[in-house]
Protein backbone atom coordinates (compact mmCIF):
# COMPACT_ATOMS: atom_id res chain seq x y z
CA UNK A 1 0.00 0.00 0.00
CA UNK A 2 2.85 2.34 0.89
CA UNK A 3 4.42 1.76 -2.54
CA UNK A 4 1.21 2.90 -4.28
CA UNK A 5 0.70 6.13 -2.32
CA UNK A 6 4.03 7.73 -3.23
CA UNK A 7 3.64 7.38 -7.06
CA UNK A 8 0.03 8.60 -6.88
CA UNK A 9 1.11 11.62 -4.84
CA UNK A 10 3.87 12.43 -7.34
CA UNK A 11 1.46 12.05 -10.29
CA UNK A 12 -1.15 14.26 -8.60
CA UNK A 13 1.38 16.97 -7.79
CA UNK A 14 2.77 16.97 -11.37
CA UNK A 15 -0.78 17.25 -12.75
CA UNK A 16 -1.55 20.13 -10.39
CA UNK A 17 1.65 21.98 -11.32
CA UNK A 18 1.06 21.59 -15.07
CA UNK A 19 -2.58 22.73 -14.80
CA UNK A 20 -1.70 25.76 -12.73
CA UNK A 21 1.01 26.83 -15.18
CA UNK A 22 -1.38 26.46 -18.13
CA UNK A 23 -3.97 28.61 -16.33
CA UNK A 24 -1.29 31.22 -15.61
CA UNK A 25 -0.33 31.34 -19.31
CA UNK A 26 -3.97 31.73 -20.34
CA UNK A 27 -4.43 34.61 -17.90
CA UNK A 28 -1.33 36.47 -19.15
CA UNK A 29 -1.80 36.02 -22.90
CA UNK A 30 -4.47 38.08 -24.65
CA UNK A 31 -7.55 36.16 -25.62
CA UNK A 32 -10.93 36.78 -27.14
CA UNK A 33 -12.34 37.68 -23.73
CA UNK A 34 -9.79 40.48 -23.32
CA UNK A 35 -10.37 42.11 -26.68
CA UNK A 36 -13.29 44.47 -27.04
CA UNK A 37 -16.17 43.29 -29.15
CA UNK A 38 -17.87 45.77 -31.43
CA UNK A 39 -21.50 46.29 -30.50
CA UNK A 40 -24.10 46.06 -33.23
CA UNK A 41 -26.30 49.14 -33.25
CA UNK A 42 -29.21 50.83 -35.00
CA UNK A 43 -29.53 54.57 -35.25
CA UNK A 44 -32.12 57.10 -36.32
CA UNK A 45 -32.10 60.88 -36.70
CA UNK A 46 -34.72 63.51 -37.31
CA UNK A 47 -35.10 67.25 -36.87
CA UNK A 48 -37.81 69.22 -35.15
CA UNK A 49 -39.32 72.57 -36.10
CA UNK A 50 -37.71 74.16 -33.03
CA UNK A 51 -34.23 73.61 -34.49
CA UNK A 52 -33.28 70.49 -32.57
CA UNK A 53 -31.67 67.31 -33.88
CA UNK A 54 -32.89 64.10 -32.24
CA UNK A 55 -30.61 61.05 -32.33
CA UNK A 56 -31.77 57.62 -31.20
CA UNK A 57 -29.36 54.71 -30.69
CA UNK A 58 -30.26 51.12 -29.86
CA UNK A 59 -27.28 48.82 -29.34
CA UNK A 60 -26.07 45.57 -27.87
CA UNK A 61 -24.32 45.51 -24.51
CA UNK A 62 -21.13 43.98 -25.89
CA UNK A 63 -19.35 47.28 -26.56
CA UNK A 64 -19.49 51.06 -26.66
CA UNK A 65 -20.71 53.45 -29.36
CA UNK A 66 -19.40 56.99 -29.92
CA UNK A 67 -21.43 59.85 -31.40
CA UNK A 68 -19.62 62.89 -32.81
CA UNK A 69 -20.75 66.03 -34.60
CA UNK A 70 -18.21 68.01 -36.63
CA UNK A 71 -18.42 71.04 -38.90
CA UNK A 72 -17.05 71.22 -42.46
CA UNK A 73 -13.63 72.30 -41.15
CA UNK A 74 -13.39 69.16 -39.00
CA UNK A 75 -13.86 70.94 -35.66
CA UNK A 76 -15.66 68.72 -33.18
CA UNK A 77 -18.80 70.36 -31.81
CA UNK A 78 -20.26 67.46 -29.85
CA UNK A 79 -19.03 64.07 -28.64
CA UNK A 80 -20.65 61.50 -26.42
CA UNK A 81 -19.93 57.87 -25.65
CA UNK A 82 -22.74 55.41 -25.03
CA UNK A 83 -21.52 53.02 -22.35
CA UNK A 84 -21.09 49.29 -22.63
CA UNK A 85 -24.01 48.41 -20.36
CA UNK A 86 -26.39 50.98 -21.85
CA UNK A 87 -28.79 49.57 -24.45
CA UNK A 88 -30.71 52.68 -25.54
CA UNK A 89 -29.61 56.31 -25.87
CA UNK A 90 -31.74 59.29 -26.88
CA UNK A 91 -29.99 62.60 -27.55
CA UNK A 92 -31.38 66.01 -28.44
CA UNK A 93 -28.93 68.55 -29.84
CA UNK A 94 -29.87 72.20 -30.26
CA UNK A 95 -28.59 73.19 -33.72
CA UNK A 96 -30.63 76.39 -34.02
CA UNK A 97 -27.68 78.53 -32.87
CA UNK A 98 -25.22 77.02 -35.36
CA UNK A 99 -24.38 78.99 -38.50
CA UNK A 100 -25.49 77.77 -41.92
CA UNK A 101 -23.28 75.10 -43.41
CA UNK A 102 -22.64 71.39 -43.73
CA UNK A 103 -22.15 69.29 -40.62
CA UNK A 104 -21.44 65.60 -40.11
CA UNK A 105 -22.79 63.30 -37.41
CA UNK A 106 -20.74 60.12 -37.15
CA UNK A 107 -21.74 57.10 -35.09
CA UNK A 108 -19.06 54.48 -34.54
CA UNK A 109 -18.67 51.24 -32.61
CA UNK A 110 -14.92 51.09 -33.24
CA UNK A 111 -15.25 48.89 -36.34
CA UNK A 112 -18.13 50.34 -38.38
CA UNK A 113 -18.81 54.04 -38.76
CA UNK A 114 -22.03 55.60 -40.01
CA UNK A 115 -21.69 59.19 -41.24
CA UNK A 116 -24.74 61.40 -41.82
CA UNK A 117 -24.41 64.78 -43.50
CA UNK A 118 -26.61 67.59 -42.22
CA UNK A 119 -27.06 70.84 -44.10
CA UNK A 120 -28.28 73.87 -42.19
CA UNK A 121 -29.69 76.63 -44.35
CA UNK A 122 -31.86 79.57 -43.38
CA UNK A 123 -34.78 80.03 -45.74
CA UNK A 124 -35.23 83.55 -47.01
CA UNK A 125 -38.78 84.93 -46.94
CA UNK A 126 -40.21 85.15 -50.42
CA UNK A 127 -42.65 87.67 -51.82
CA UNK A 128 -46.03 86.58 -53.02
CA UNK A 129 -46.05 85.89 -56.72
CA UNK A 130 -49.42 87.60 -57.20
CA UNK A 131 -50.74 90.79 -55.69
CA UNK A 132 -54.35 91.90 -55.59
CA UNK A 133 -55.26 95.57 -55.13
CA UNK A 134 -58.74 96.94 -54.36
CA UNK A 135 -59.91 100.39 -55.38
Amino acid sequence: MKALIKPLLVAFSLTLVSLSSSFANAAVSPSKADSTVAAAYKSGMYTTTEGKLNIAIEKQTSGTVEIRMTNSAGKELFAQRVGKRQKIARLRLDVSALPDGVYQVSISNGVDTTVNNITLATQQPSLAARQIALN
